[in-house]
């Protein structure tokens, strides 16, 4: 796989199933639990590390004061939670 493209969901199953010697029925029920134990954990404001990729966390922006681009406007932009993911010191070594 070229570095312009990207692992399709499909190719990550056929992937790890390969790796790990395991079927890709298996593998697919995985990643959805994994999937799932993610959005879970993150939608209850908990954090999910992985030593050796990184970090996910929820970050919390507070309401602040934007400009609508086509009519110069000040717009109230409101607070929101977003997730984040700080990569580990082994993943940016890895992509270094």
């Amino acid at each position: 796989m070229s570095k312009e493209q990207s692992m399709t969901k499909q190719e990550l199953i056929a992937t790890l199933a390969a790796k790990a010697d395991a079927t890709k029925a298996d593998t697919l029920r995985f990643i959805d639990a994994l999937e799932r134990t993610i959005h879970e954990e993150l939608g209850n404001g908990g954090e999910i590390t992985l030593a050796s990729t990184g970090k996910f966390k929820v970050k919390v922006t507070k309401e602040r004061n934007g400009r609508n681009p086509k009519t110069g406007e000040t717009v109230l932009i409101p607070a929101k939670r977003k997730v984040t993911f700080t990569p580990s010191k082994a993943l940016k070594e890895a992509i270094a």
